[in-house]
């Protein structure tokens, strides 16, 4: 029988933290910073506990977030020092060549901008909070809260339907009238041509 790993939990700086993507949906990350505002402290600490920040220890022994990381932003921007990560790998022997090459090959990079275009590794933000808006990836969130599409385990699927919104809607209606985006982006997401997508529930019955 294969032994189960217990994760390796360490307390690191959230400022040392480095992001794997170059986006995230600016709205989404205040949503988090209110939900924080409002915990008092023993339920921050709770909430600390049990949300730790998945990294790949990786170049310079510098730990790399592959998720959370608008919840990272958010707690760097209320002014939390520290975050609980769980190492999900340790690739910090590899060269940086074979590092992205394998981060990239299990799904841990995301270097796309905020028009869906790929750019080289070294274009990714050294720190959180040089990580740029992506309206789109606000919307596909704010879309999955609502029902439009279910959460999946399968790595950056909100990008995926950030991307396939993207394609649907234009930015000036997602950044000035958000709500009817919203509307426009639930009935893309029940369409047909949204099956493909990560997490997609079905056309909606009619009755």
């Amino acid at each position: 029988m294969t032994p189960v790993r217990e994760p390796i939990l360490k307390p690191v700086a959230i400022a040392e933290l480095r992001p794997t993507q170059i986006t995230v949906g600016k709205r989404e990350v205040a949503i988090k910073r209110k939900a924080w505002r409002d915990r008092d402290g023993k339920k921050e600490r709770e909430f600390l506990s049990r949300h730790m920040i998945p990294a790949v220890r990786g170049l310079k022994d510098r730990y790399y977030v592959i998720d959370h990381h608008h919840l990272a932003l958010a707690l760097h921007e209320e002014g939390v020092k520290d975050v609980l990560v769980t190492t999900v790998a340790n690739l910090s022997k590899l060269e940086p060549a074979i590092f992205w090459a394998v981060m990239d090959a299990r799904g841990w990079v995301h270097p796309f901008d905020d028009k869906g275009k790929r750019h080289e590794y070294d274009d990714i933000p050294k720190f959180l909070d040089g990580l740029l808006d992506d309206p789109f990836r606000s919307l596909a969130g704010e879309l999955r809260r609502i029902g439009g599409f279910s959460k999946e385990t399968i790595p950056f699927s909100e990008f995926q339907w950030a991307d396939f919104l993207r394609r649907h809607i234009k930015r000036t209606l997602v950044e000035k009238q958000f709500t009817r985006a919203l509307e426009k982006a639930m009935a893309l997401a029940k369409s047909p041509d949204a099956e493909y997508l990560p997490g997609w529930c079905g056309p909606a019955s009619e009755d």
